[in-house]
């Protein structure tokens, strides 16, 4: 059982009541010149914050009167300002306000308290000290849940309106809302979830990024688990500290993008990738979509198949010096003899004309994931070329 706590004298309650309004103004005053952070609010939080340290010098008169009554700490004080000034006034500093206004009635206490109610008085102010602050708490929790619901569908909106690609103003102020407005070097990650919560996915997410010291927006959509990452210079290695949290099969990484308004592009090739990836049993976890260019273009993805045209046909064909041919010849027949027998020149000028074909492309031939995405690149090239007069 606790203790019961202790009440001043009527002469204490008194005096306490009478200058209600000197240690309201002192409370004010000693707040200001301890806390910069409370100068540099708006002159309306500040008017706000005033008010609250006048509310709980009030409540605490009240109190004290009537010692059978439990502190209502939470309507009385924290009643008088609206829930937005958690958002400029944090906890921290909310507990900094607290000790400030318990300071200066400490110190009042020996000129307030009649002769010997001083233990009484001093009491009281820690008992009700201690009250307010686990009000506080409690104001702020349920502050934080409140938001913390709104952003999840906040950012279950976000991620929805970057996979349809509407770089609209409704997304630029949820964004901003997020505070994703000025968010850099954007990418799209895009997987299988797991079999949990939704709630509890998101969440996991959120705390691994945060580890990660990078911003991630997540929404899981039917089966799949999609995560925007921003603000990371190396997002492969972000990605792969946060495979745990994907389900089982593929993970994609869409390109790289300026900001967030620009991501519908990274979900695009994200979620392509996604969708194409198990026609590449041995891709790599996590893969790039760029990588799974063979497999989008055979899943009917039209981006990739101008993709490779841009990246591989129409360098080949700019290039000259007979790239086009050999890189031909030799995916029929890959060997440097064999080329070279078909093109009448030196096996060298083979092997040269192979080295130049990696530069200009970025696939060396030799290898047969690189030989198998050229080869379509080729094709598609030669179905994207006028049909010959002879079959006209």
């Amino acid at each position: 059982m606790p203790s019961p706590r202790p009440t001043p004298t009527p002469a204490t309650l008194q005096r306490v009541q009478d200058s209600a309004g000197m240690l309201a103004t002192a409370a004010t005053a000693r707040i200001e010149a301890q806390h910069e952070w409370y100068r540099s609010l708006s002159a309306e939080d500040r008017s706000w914050v005033g008010l609250v340290a006048q509310a709980g010098i009030g409540s605490f008169l009240g109190w004290l009167r009537d010692p059978a009554a439990p502190p209502m700490v939470t309507a009385d004080v924290f009643g008088t300002a609206p829930r937005e000034l958690t958002r400029s006034v944090s906890l921290a500093q909310t507990l900094d306000l607290v000790r400030s206004v318990v300071g200066v009635v400490e110190e009042e206490v020996e000129g307030l308290a009649a002769q010997g109610d001083e233990p009484a008085l001093r009491e009281a102010v820690l008992r009700y000290s201690r009250e307010v602050a686990f009000a506080a708490a409690q104001v702020y929790a349920e502050a934080a849940e409140s938001r913390g619901a709104w952003d999840a569908r906040l950012e279950s909106l976000v991620v929805d309106a970057v996979i349809r690609g509407e770089a609209d103003n409704s997304l630029r102020s949820r964004a901003t809302a997020l505070g994703w407005g000025s968010i850099r070097h954007v990418t799209v990650v895009a997987g299988l979830s797991p079999h949990e919560d939704t709630a509890a996915v998101i969440d996991a997410v959120r705390r691994a990024a945060g580890r990660l010291h990078v911003e991630a927006l997540s929404a899981v959509q039917g089966r799949r688990l999609v995560v925007i990452l921003g603000g990371t210079s190396d997002v492969a290695d972000a990605a792969r500290r946060l495979l745990a949290y994907f389900g089982d099969g593929p993970v994609v990484l869409g390109p790289t993008v300026p900001h967030l308004f620009a991501s519908g592009r990274s979900a695009r090739a994200a979620l392509s990738g996604l969708a194409a990836a198990r026609a590449w049993p041995d891709a790599p976890r996590p893969v790039e979509a760029s990588d799974l260019l063979p497999e989008r273009v055979l899943a009917g993805d039209d981006h990739a198949r101008r993709a490779l045209l841009d990246r591989i046909h129409r360098p080949l064909v700019d290039s000259g010096g007979g790239l086009l041919e050999t890189a031909s010849a030799y995916l029929d027949e890959p060997s440097l003899e064999a080329t070279a027998r078909a093109l009448f020149v030196h096996p060298n000028t083979v092997r040269y004309r192979l080295g130049r074909i990696a530069q200009v492309t970025g696939h060396d031939l030799t290898s047969s994931r690189d030989a198998f995405t050229v080869r379509l690149a080729l094709a598609l090239g030669r179905l994207g070329a006028p049909a010959p007069q002879s079959w006209r």
